[in-house]
């Protein structure tokens, strides 16, 4: 099938499954490219509770204001 017969298909579709035509085409790039190993996990990080962090960010910030 061509591209240009898919589009008409894949504009029509309801958004939750847009979203999972998304997220399949994603995979299968990442795949493709290496960067994804099928039912592997993936840690992500968040600053969410980063206290230390937000410590070392303070202190930084405290130290280039008072040099300047």
């Amino acid at each position: 099938m061509k591209l240009e017969e898919l589009l008409p298909t894949l504009h029509d579709l309801p958004r939750p499954d847009k979203f999972r035509v998304v997220q399949f085409l994603t995979a299968e790039l990442a795949q493709a490219e290496g960067a994804l190993s099928p039912g592997a996990e993936y840690a992500i990080w968040s600053p969410y509770e980063a206290h230390e962090a937000a410590g070392v960010l303070t202190r930084f910030l405290k130290e280039q204001t008072e040099a300047s």
